[in-house]
């Protein structure tokens, strides 16, 4: 018993030393090495991922930050496309939700800032782009769908907004 309690206590306190704290400095370095062309901006960074437009915000004295990425103008929307995107924030969108901010349908990321690791900033970015991309279609994030009322109206793709 004692063997089994030392090794879960060192195998935490590696886990806590080897856990990184990720800061802006981190996040741009990650996102330079994923993107295309990357503008800085105060707080945020704004970079093409596979010519799509994305943008980091962030608040390290809140630790939050955002992946987003522009969809389509509201107004060009149904509302099969609306409700699509509810059912899919449930059941497809997985870490990646769909947000209307502006008149602008996003795909969003949220997370902690100081607990993200490097892996989950480049998932991150992924299910965002991937989340824009199948808007109008599977509304995806990624191949993984949680079992349920899955039922949404398929139309054409909506065609995205144009990148800056």
């Amino acid at each position: 018993m004692r063997s089994l309690l030392l090794s879960t206590l060192t195998f935490l306190y590696v886990g806590v030393l080897s856990a990184q704290e990720m800061n802006s400095a981190k996040l741009l370095e990650i996102i330079k090495q994923e993107a295309d062309t990357v503008q800085v901006s105060g707080n945020s960074y704004r970079f093409l991922f596979n010519e799509a437009m994305l943008i980091c915000v962030f608040d390290e004295n809140a630790n939050r930050m955002r992946i987003i990425s522009p969809i389509v103008e509201r107004e060009k929307l149904g509302e099969e496309e609306l409700l699509n995107a509810l059912v899919a924030n449930f059941h497809s969108a997985l870490d990646v939700k769909y947000a209307l901010s502006d008149e602008i349908i996003w795909s969003v990321y949220t997370h902690p800032l100081k607990e993200l690791s490097e892996h989950q900033v480049v998932d991150a970015i992924q299910q965002v782009y991937a989340a824009a991309l199948t808007f109008g279609s599977s509304y995806s994030s990624t191949n993984l769908v949680f079992p349920g009322n899955k039922k949404k109206v398929e139309k054409p793709k909506t065609k995205p907004l144009k990148k800056t």
